[in-house]
């Protein structure tokens, strides 16, 4: 009996013991995974700010004027990198120039940058072309498209000298300097440009007698620049057999030459009649080498409508109307608008 407690004793001493042994040494254990952990944490933190260090800085140098090439060879001795834009330019023979750079040469910046660069890729015409047959509008759009992009045209067009000719009005019957001319420099190209045929004769009609939507008629119809006047009369606006028409006109051959002037007079009542208001639409436009496209189009109440369409060699510009008082009438040479006004 004494010897199983002697044993138990014994094991009771070695279990605490043990455990003792045990405690101390998970202690140590944990401090030495808590040092490592500190030692790692710092090596990462070390790494990290070794690897965000900021770039080395560099001179960038100056490339432009140089081939791009050239450019390139000398941004990579300081680690720079091109950003490459490609643009025409003015002058002959400087394709894969570089025109511009930003930032600028001698501007410190830091390593791995990326340098824009603006290339040249050369003239966008070598030569002047065949522009003889070709409408002037049609070549002064393409020349507009064509240069675009430069800072400087290449080609710039002098003022056109007119002369009657068969072809349609505004084609293009000689030029100088010739197609085919090497092109080294900006150039001036004169032009010779059909008038149209202006020498033809054409009907005069009669307008005598006739209301203001009739002559609108005559005006689209005709190739004649009519230039009207108009009389008001009180009595008129009690009248509903003449109200508003052509009581006199000019004297003349039954054939004239293309776009000459007719005078003709109207008679217009003083006061609105059947909601309508009469007048003339008069303005003053430049003189026109030969005839172009006019319009009047008539705004009232949110809707529109086209008034008159015809042609005319610009000058004073005549134009009857009867239209309702707050109407606005819109005058259009070649869709671009020149003149208004509002019927009081």
């Amino acid at each position: 009996m004494k010897k199983v407690k002697d044993f138990f004793s014994k094991l009771k001493v070695g279990f605490n013991s043990g455990m003792q042994s045990l405690d101390s040494s998970g202690k140590a254990l944990g401090l030495t995974f808590l040092a490592a952990l500190v030692i790692m944490v710092a090596v990462c933190v070390a790494v990290f700010f070794v690897t965000v260090k900021g770039a080395e800085e560099v001179l960038v140098p100056n490339v432009v004027g140089k081939s791009l090439e050239e450019g390139i060879l000398e941004m990579q001795v300081k680690e720079l990198f091109p950003k490459i834009q490609l643009r025409y330019s003015n002058k002959v023979g400087d394709e894969g120039i570089i025109l511009e750079q930003n930032p600028p040469g001698g501007t410190i910046t830091k390593a791995s940058r990326y340098i824009e660069l603006v290339v040249s890729r050369g003239v966008v015409i070598g030569q002047v072309e065949n522009y003889v047959g070709m409408q002037l509008d049609e070549l002064r759009m393409n020349l507009q498209t064509l240069f675009s992009g430069s800072t400087k045209p290449l080609i710039i067009l002098d003022e056109p000298m007119y002369k009657a000719d068969s072809s349609a009005a505004g084609t293009i019957l000689e030029q100088d300097p010739p197609a085919g001319t090497k092109i080294s420099d900006p150039i001036t190209l004169s032009l010779v440009v059909s008038r149209g045929p202006t020498f033809e004769k054409t009907r005069v009609p009669m307008l005598v007698g006739m209301s203001v939507n009739d002559v609108l008629t005559q005006m689209s119809r005709s190739k004649i620049a009519f230039d009207f006047t108009a009389e008001y009369s009180p009595e008129v606006a009690d009248s509903t057999e003449k109200t508003g028409i052509v009581v006199s006109q000019q004297q003349t051959d039954e054939f004239v030459t293309n776009y000459s002037k007719v005078s003709a007079s109207f008679i217009f009542p003083s006061l609105p009649v059947n909601g309508n208001t009469y007048g003339i639409f008069a303005t003053n436009l430049p003189s026109y080498p030969y005839a172009l496209s006019i319009r009047v189009e008539a705004f009232s109440d949110g809707e529109h409508y086209n008034l008159v369409q015809f042609s005319h060699p610009g000058g004073r510009v005549t134009i009857p109307y009867a239209v309702p008082a707050g109407t606005t009438l819109v005058l259009y040479v070649e869709d671009k608008e020149t003149a208004r006004i509002t019927v009081q």
